[in-house]
């Protein structure tokens, strides 16, 4: 049997280094996360969980224009190496710091990292891949990062319970370094690219957010709440429940949405992107609310596996949408202003409910149904919104 002929025409070897980056990137920083709350609350800092994620998702909101503007003039590879780079560095510092506030700072800069890898990553996709089939091609990629982000927690969780937290920072670190070896060999994408300077950083007012792409980042914000939500709140809930090892939902959620992402991603491509996100938000509600009402490991796996299918279709569907509304020399922009939706979405939905949890067991449910509620208002706004795209653009969006 011929490999090639079961493989799609655009999985070069390219396509597939720049996949296994991207796994080794996603789990680089994931394989932490689980273990961060504890882990603050050692320092003395349990009453500020919700910055775990909120400040990380703050940082590389903040950067995302700067990421996309970069992305589209010096290069995509420089943007993605520079987001491997600060996870490499950053994870060597955590065992370094004693302090709360030291803690705190290091996880603000750690979103650099999310803030620059995957805008490169999405826009180099887009280069490479044809028009006729981007939603399978950032289904399959984004695969790879759900297998990173799956693989993280749960090696994470075993190296933390064999060896403790410092070594676990280490191995994050070595990880994002094998990622960058893989992206260094990449050929650029870019036709002509310019040399960095410091002006590259002022911004026009133009140049922060991509007005073109406001239907999908306002359904990829309210849903991302949810995500938000879950990082901040599943490791607490998780020991609630009696469920020792905390990253048992991440992997769980995540295998599952690798069951659905190429078929999501191919139905976007053949039936158009709203109704595949119709199906994705819907879903994604009815996973909050099943985490809201679970009492049990086995209910909370079953809410992570509607959790992962929600996210398998809203991920690959929403970046091949923005792609569509974005012209090519603004590409990166565009992506960038994808992923600041993503970001606050994340930040304000990891903020919000550690605030509203603040360590009360009685509010787990509260907290689940915003994310639902969420959910629901990115369902109606599709219901609403004309903006799509099913048909190739123009030779001048090319």
């Amino acid at each position: 049997m011929d490999l090639q002929k079961l493989l799609p025409p655009f999985f070069t070897l390219r396509f597939l280094q720049l996949c296994l980056s991207s796994f080794l990137f996603f789990a680089s920083f994931n394989m932490i996360i689980p273990e961060l709350p504890a882990y603050l609350s050692s320092l003395g800092g349990e009453d500020y969980k919700g910055l775990i994620i909120s400040l990380f998702t703050l940082t590389a909101g903040l950067s995302r224009p700067f990421s996309g503007k970069l992305a589209d003039r010096i290069g995509r590879v420089p943007v993605m190496i520079f987001g491997a780079g600060v996870c490499l560095v950053v994870s060597l510092l955590y065992p370094l710091i004693s302090g709360v506030a030291g803690f705190l700072c290091l996880r603000f800069l750690h979103g650099f990292s999310t803030g620059f890898t995957p805008t490169g990553i999405s826009a180099y996709v887009a280069d490479i891949v044809p028009f006729n089939r981007r939603g399978e091609a950032m289904g399959l990629q984004s695969l790879f990062s759900s297998l990173g982000m799956a693989a993280g927690p749960a090696l994470g969780g075993y190296i933390a319970s064999l060896h403790g937290i410092t070594p676990l920072f280490y191995c994050s670190s070595g990880v994002a370094l094998i990622s960058i070896l893989l992206l260094v060999r990449l050929k650029e994408t870019v036709p002509e690219t310019v040399p960095f300077r410091m002006g590259h950083f002022k911004l026009k007012k133009d140049e922060i957010f991509e007005k073109r792409v406001f239907s999908p980042c306002f359904v990829l914000f309210f849903s991302y709440l949810s995500f938000g939500i879950i990082l901040t709140i599943i490791p607490d809930f998780s020991t609630f429940l009696k469920i020792e090892n905390k990253g048992i939902f991440f992997a769980v959620f995540t295998l599952s949405s690798l069951a659905i992402r190429l078929l999501a991603g191919r139905a976007s491509d053949r039936y158009g992107r709203i109704p595949v996100l119709k199906a994705a938000t819907f879903c994604l509600a009815l996973a909050m609310t099943a985490t809201a009402f679970s009492h049990s490991k086995e209910m909370l796996i079953f809410s992570g596996v509607l959790f992962g299918f929600a996210l398998g279709m809203t991920s690959p569907t929403i970046a091949a949408w923005t792609i569509d509304l974005s012209l090519s020399a603004f590409r990166g922009r565009g992506l960038a202003t994808m992923y600041i939706a993503l970001e606050a979405g994340i930040g304000i939905g990891a903020l919000g409910s550690g605030w509203i949890y603040a360590n009360q067991h009685e509010r787990f449910p509260l907290v689940f149904l915003m994310g639902a509620a969420g959910a629901l208002v990115a369902f109606i706004y599709l219901f609403i919104t004309k903006t799509a795209s099913k048909t190739p653009p123009t030779p001048f969006q090319k």
